[in-house]
């Protein structure tokens, strides 16, 4: 006999995104049942990189901390080398902090430090089973494993999700639905919506299809790379370009390389991959293997259709270079997590749903075009057949391509612009009066209150405690700072919150730095962390800012 349960959100697949959005609905008092068809999340490794606006969500939920111990060691650099061959020369070591720096530095930071959670490498096979761990402890997440969706049907009030699982049939109905369920997304595929942009590079390094495999290399480190060990370690000649990602930073490595036909390889044709590119019979053991489709740039044509909406690959798909990918799902989960909270709840206006793609499918436009960027860098540059010869012109090709990498390298290491800059500019629940934006860069994030970005970070005094970030301060609804010496009054501001139910905590900034990052007067922060308003003085009509914020102000008046 087929069961019937009521929820009021259900998300289809249970990977980072999805689990992140359960996580993030619950901080907001809002339960979900999370679809997955894998009993649990994966074994095998995919993307490394958890980028610093990923880090601050982490953060959010109280997790950052617990993240940081997963991957690599404290001591083990996070960044990149390019070598010949593993045993031959090297082209070019591009250094980055290991988490042992990183915590260091962060404890020494200036006040008005913008960073306060930098990038950190630990594969996802690790940050998800802590994501579905967490997830288990949490009385209103309803995680369904080994379950497979195969019906979607959209009512007038409602969302029926029917499922099998290991129970048998069972049908959910919700209030609201979201596809987190991948690439090959089958929430995306029965709403009719199609990716649109550009598929895999014709290239032969990380462009078609590619394979990735699990291995242990015990020799890797202490026979070959030496002191250029790093998280990410290239080979890169005339014959060849793979990548060997360190994964606990002692003997298991990440495999992503287009030399091997993913619908034909087998292990023995790894294994000698390996050491042709260590350039010595070195032991190999393959864990695992599996195709990967490299270079894509491809966003969906819509993220919504009535109450059901698309989250993560299922709403674009990226190249894995700059690692931008499963962060840009990410930051989709916490842009949307608020919003279905507020749907919920009764706070939310009619266009409120309606701004999250809007809002976040720019960015997917502006992330994936980054990430192709990166990739056709990468494939661009040449791997002339001498780069191994011990001769003039091979120590003259070596210099030149190490120049060009460290180039390549670089852009994928200095982000920030990309990780934190992402605005929602004209957006419809976003006040934009408030000021000109800073212009978007793919290197730099320069701080701004403008509505639309991401509220500049603040570490608080000691009167907050030790190490007491701003972010940490914000409520789970909106949060009003009232900057200055001279605080302007937000009496009226609360009353028009609490007669629409609207959440809303206010904060005292009375000190200079706050100043000098936001300007005096008052600020209006989301749920997100972005800014929706900030004014010299108290809004004329609060009510209005507030239907505004909360999507149920009318469209002409946004523009």
């Amino acid at each position: 006999m087929e069961r019937s349960s009521t929820t009021s959100i259900v998300i289809v697949g249970g990977g980072p995104v999805g689990l992140l959005l359960a996580l993030l609905l619950d901080r907001y008092g809002v339960g979900s049942v999370v679809l997955n068809s894998g009993e649990s999340v994966p074994d095998t490794p995919r993307g490394s990189t958890h980028n610093a606006r990923t880090m601050e969500h982490y953060r959010t939920l109280g997790l950052a901390d617990r993240v940081r111990a997963l991957g690599l060691p404290a001591g083990h650099d996070a960044g990149i080398s390019f070598s010949t061959r593993y045993g031959g020369h090297g082209l070019c070591l591009l250094p980055w902090p290991g988490s042992g720096q990183v915590r260091a530095r962060t404890a020494t930071a200036a006040r008005t430090d913008q960073v306060p959670e930098p990038m950190h490498r630990a594969n996802q096979m690790y940050v998800e089973r802590l994501l579905l761990d967490h997830a288990r402890t949490r009385p209103r997440i309803t995680l369904g494993f080994g379950t497979t969706v195969t019906g979607l049907e959209q009512r007038a009030d409602r969302v029926v999700v029917s499922a099998e699982g290991p129970a048998g049939p069972r049908t959910w109905h919700a209030r609201y639905a979201v596809g987190a369920d991948g690439g090959r997304s089958f929430v995306r595929r029965r709403l009719g919506i199609s990716y649109s942009g550009q598929g895999a590079l014709d290239q032969d390094v990380l462009g078609r299809r590619a394979t990735a495999a699990h291995l242990r290399v015990p020799t890797l480190y202490g026979e070959f790379l030496g002191d250029r060990a790093a998280w990410s370690n290239w080979v890169f000649n005339g014959e060849l370009a793979l990548n060997l990602i360190a994964l606990n930073g002692v003997d298991e490595f990440f495999l992503l390389t287009s030399s091997v036909d993913p619908d034909t390889v087998d292990v023995p044709e790894l294994v000698r991959l390996v050491r042709r590119a260590a350039g010595a019979d070195l032991p190999v053991e393959v864990l695992g293997h599996r195709p990967w489709t490299a270079g894509a740039a491809l966003v969906a044509e819509r993220f919504s259709d009535g109450r059901v909406l698309l989250a993560g690959d299922a709403a674009h798909l990226f190249t894995p270079n700059g690692g931008f990918g499963m962060n840009t799902g990410v930051d989709d989960a916490a842009n949307l997590a608020w919003k279905l909270a507020a749907a919920v709840q009764g706070w939310a206006g009619p266009r409120l749903l309606d701004s999250y793609e809007a809002e976040r499918r720019p960015v997917a436009l502006r992330n994936t075009a980054a990430a192709r960027e990166l990739a056709v860098g990468l494939g661009a540059i040449e791997r002339p057949a001498a780069l191994e010869d011990d001769s003039a012109e091979g120590r003259a090709a070596r210099e030149k391509t190490g120049l060009a990498l460290a180039e390549y390298g670089r852009r994928t290491l200095d982000t920030l612009g990309v990780q934190l800059g992402a605005r929602y500019d004209g957006s419809p629940v976003i006040d934009a009066g408030g000021g000109t934006p800073p212009p978007d860069a793919f290197v730099s994030y320069t701080p701004s209150a403008v509505p639309g970005g991401r509220a500049p970070h603040l570490w608080l005094d000691d009167v907050h405690g030790p190490g007491s970030s701003l972010f940490d301060r914000f409520g789970t609804g909106f949060t009003l700072l009232r900057v200055g010496d001279r605080v302007a009054d937000s009496g009226a501001l609360a009353r028009a919150a609490r007669d629409r139910g609207v959440p809303l905590t206010r904060l005292d900034l009375p000190d200079g730095a706050a100043r000098e990052l936001y300007g005096p007067g008052l600020v209006l922060v989301r749920p997100d962390g972005h800014v929706a308003w900030r004014g010299e003085r108290p809004p004329a009509d609060p009510g209005t800012l507030l239907d505004l914020v909360t999507g149920h102000g009318r469209r002409e008046a946004f523009w």
